[in-house]
């Protein structure tokens, strides 16, 4: 790979409330990272844009930093938008465990997993955070999918072992037996050939408190101490799961994965709608995030996670898609769904309580906050350099057309005017390159 200088109108998340819109020249290094960013005007910027083989954006066309999915269960994908009618447990038993179960057999999970990776890619998914299944082959399987189509992957072997809720033909042995191939798994993954660099990363990936074991927990927390290796899990998605963790641990999701050593920088806890304000104070001050899903919340969790307060918060926070209790794989649609989701947390919904006390105030988020998520958001809760085009920052990016489907970029846009639009209305057709480390990835 070398390096190169690209130029054109730039979108960029500058915090949660402030975006961005200039006429920026970019300049890449062999290694994939933004060496030097200049506006337009500038000297810099005049000698930029002579560089040989300079990448100039057309007028109607708009550079964003790429996408964070920062919780999706790739084996899942074969049953996106089914039986979503159900409650969580029910749709656990019946449909998930039973469809996760088949990932035995190699054929059918490489099958899936190179469907759903370039997948991701249309709708703009530079990075994702996955849920795979108990089995190492098959995981490993998702992994290399990730390294062959060029997607940044971080990639878990689930571990689960409780025999109250698992079924006999999908869980760990034993707790001692899932620690072992979590062990075997991180060590497989690093040692990928093509995987050098670190594009695609293992984590440690108990499902959920309700599916391990005391014993699985403390295991997996000691190997994160040892190894490093980042943690992902569920924390209080909905009423039976909080309770369940209540009443069996007299503690919250928040507070007994961290007595298991598994709440620790960049540990990402999907859903967590239930967490409370002291949570959320632990949750900051071990450097962990949340993954906000409001599309698989909608039919799930009973509640809208509260997104506006874990912002002023200083929460670290993104989105996920959450395949396949959510419906759909793209980051930027459940971005539409978190603004929708905390207007109606802010305002409320039953027309037969007065508007004085019919919602929750102080809970809507904007289109620019919806926009951080979605990108530096999601990469700032995982410790990833990206999400922003900003000197020192790895260059994941995508080029936004405008003139497709109902999307129109005006060449008078401000930043705010644009991420609105481009949340509101982009989608997989706008999207006609991509770019990971450096590395145009694809092109329509």
């Amino acid at each position: 790979m070398s390096g190169f200088v690209i130029t054109g109108r730039i979108l960029d998340p500058i915090s949660p409330g402030c975006t961005s819109l200039t006429w920026s020249a970019l300049r890449i290094d062999d290694h994939g990272i933004i060496a030097e960013r200049a506006e337009e005007g500038s000297n810099a910027y005049n000698d930029l844009c002579k560089s040989p083989g300079t990448i100039s954006l057309s007028a109607d066309s708009i550079l964003m930093p790429g996408l964070t999915d920062l919780h999706i269960h790739a084996p899942q994908w074969p049953q996106a938008g089914k039986a979503l009618d159900l409650p969580l447990e029910q749709w656990l038993g019946r449909y998930t465990f039973p469809l996760e179960s088949r990932y035995a057999d190699l054929d059918f999970a490489a099958c899936v997993y190179d469907e759903l990776v370039p997948t991701l890619l249309r709708n703009g998914t530079t990075t994702a955070l996955y849920f795979a299944t108990i089995h190492e082959e098959a995981s490993l399987e998702l992994a290399k999918s990730c390294l062959r189509h060029g997607q940044r992957g971080f990639v878990g072997l689930v571990a689960m072992d409780d025999p109250q809720l698992c079924p006999p033909e999908y869980r760990n042995s034993s707790a001692a037996a899932a620690i072992e191939a979590t062990r075997r798994f991180i060590t497989a993954v690093q040692q990928l050939p093509g995987n050098e660099s670190g594009l695609v990363q293992p984590v440690i990936t108990p499902r959920f408190i309700p599916a391990c074991s005391d014993a699985l927990l403390q295991g997996l927390g000691d190997l994160a101490r040892e190894t490093g290796v980042r943690v992902q899990t569920h924390a209080s998605e909905s009423d039976w799961e909080h309770q369940h963790v209540l009443s069996r641990l007299h503690c919250t999701d928040t507070e007994a994965l961290d007595s298991f050593g598994l709440l620790r920088p960049c540990t990402i806890l999907a859903h967590s709608n239930f967490v409370t304000h002291q949570d959320r104070t632990l949750i900051r001050n071990r450097s962990a995030g949340l993954a906000h899903c409001p599309i698989s919340n909608a039919f799930f969790a009973g509640a809208v996670l509260p997104v506006h307060k874990i912002l002023d918060e200083n929460v670290r926070c993104g989105l996920g898609t959450d395949i396949s209790g959510g419906y759909s794989p793209s980051i930027l649609e459940n971005a539409r769904q978190a603004v929708l989701a905390a207007r109606m947390l802010d305002s409320g919904t039953d027309p037969h309580v007065s508007p004085q006390s019919r919602g929750a105030p102080g809970n809507r988020i904007d289109f620019q906050e919806a926009f951080w998520l979605a990108t530096r958001g999601g990469a700032e809760a995982l410790g990833v350099p990206t999400g922003q085009l900003q000197t020192g920052m790895t260059f994941d990016a995508l080029e936004i057309t405008s003139g497709r489907s109902s999307l129109r970029l005006d060449l008078n846009e401000n930043g705010p005017t644009a991420a609105q639009k481009i949340v509101c209305h982009a989608g997989p057709e706008n999207i006609a390159r991509v770019w990971i480390n450096g590395r145009l990835i694809r092109k329509e």
